[in-house]
């Protein structure tokens, strides 16, 4: 019989240790020596974490519906926006609000979304991303879709999505690595393994060495990086985003992070999760790491962190303030939930919504 069995390895990079230092004996791409654009995504990874915060504080005073936290994700979601041009596509999953950012997503969107508003799906700055998206891995299979179109159509764009580690068990994940490999199409999927899959750890999801190699298993280049390291996430993403916009196929990339909140403000991570193990995570989150880096530089200090916290408080503060107006003030009819799920919608949504019709125009609010 034929041997068909093959050997393979998943390449891991980290080129800022936790220290703050540039890893020695590695070859640091250049984009490490580009203090100013890391600067500037420092910044966004604040304001990120800044806004973050509030919006957990809405939902804890029960402005904001339940809500998922990108908590120690900032580094992995601002490098995956930064990496994609304007005309890419987007399909998210459902906290990658750095990305979004990038992408020209407002925070008051995110906000609006949230808010269980229909208008926070509509990324007016955004006009090639998907919406938000809550069921587990979907958003996979709507990105290998929009890869599938760029080909036909011989445009040179790129769709990216991003599943977490007990996503990337689900066969929604598994049939976007088998149509990007028998497609060669421009996809780039990211696995966000931040170690629990809400209240299941990485060590019971799957006994596999890495996560990565699922995308090995489909014939894709695959890799790991660490996800708290913005510069390995930002040239492991320009990267993969360059090579499928080449026509070199798809890249699985997963990036090893850790979930330093609840899974969504409806989780309790305390119930499940050791304190020791939150603790040393704490020791490697990405903000401190790259403001280390950056620090050490000469390219920021004490003074420069206080005034641009301010700053972003302020600027999510007024996305805080638009976002109530607009639910307070100018509130969405109930039908507006059949609005936009269908151009022409099934008997049973038409017969639904003429009963939701006889509700008051403020939102059904009685």
């Amino acid at each position: 019989m034929t041997d068909r069995s093959n050997t393979f390895k998943v390449d891991y990079f980290q080129f800022l240790g936790v220290d703050g230092n540039l890893v020695q004996g590695v070859k640091v791409p250049p984009l490490a020596k580009d203090l100013d654009r890391l600067k500037e995504l420092y910044k966004l990874m604040v304001k990120t974490r800044v806004f973050d915060k509030k919006a957990v504080a809405l939902q804890r005073t029960g402005k904001l519906g339940t809500y998922a936290s990108s908590l120690g994700h900032e580094a992995a979601h601002v490098a995956i926006g930064s990496a994609m041009k304007k005309e890419d596509c987007f399909a998210p999953m459902y906290r990658e609000y750095g990305a979004q950012f990038c992408r020209g997503v407002e925070m008051s969107d995110v906000l609006l979304y949230w808010g269980g508003d229909e208008r926070g799906n509509d990324f007016k700055n955004a006009p090639h991303d998907f919406a938000w998206c809550v069921p587990i891995a979907t958003q996979c299979l709507h990105a290998a879709g929009a890869a599938l179109a760029f080909k036909l159509r011989k445009e040179p764009r790129v769709a990216v999505s991003v599943v977490g580690d007990g996503g990337s068990s689900k066969g929604d994940f598994l049939e976007a690595i088998n149509a990007a490999s028998a497609y060669e199409l421009p996809l780039v999927l990211i696995i966000m393994n931040n170690q629990w899959a809400i209240s299941v750890p990485r060590s019971s999801q799957n006994h596999a060495a890495t996560l990565a190699q699922k995308g090995i298993a489909g014939g894709l280049t695959s890799i790991q990086v660490d996800g708290n390291d913005l510069i390995a996430c930002l040239w492991a993403m320009e990267e993969a985003v360059e090579a499928a916009r080449a026509g070199k196929g798809a890249v699985v990339i997963e990036m090893i992070t850790y979930r330093l909140s609840d899974h969504t403000t409806a989780d309790d991570a305390t119930r499940y999760r050791p304190d020791d193990e939150v603790k040393a995570a704490w020791e490697r989150e990405p903000l401190i790491r790259l403001r280390r880096y950056l620090t050490q530089a000469g390219a920021w200090d004490d003074a420069k962190e206080d005034a641009w916290t301010a700053e972003a408080t302020q600027e999510v503060q007024a996305a805080v303030d638009h976002y109530l107006d607009q639910v307070e003030n100018h509130p969405q009819p109930v039908t507006a939930m059949f609005d936009y799920l269908f151009k022409e919608p099934p008997h049973d949504l038409i017969e639904q919504r003429a009963y939701a019709e006889q509700y008051p125009e403020d939102g059904g609010h009685h």
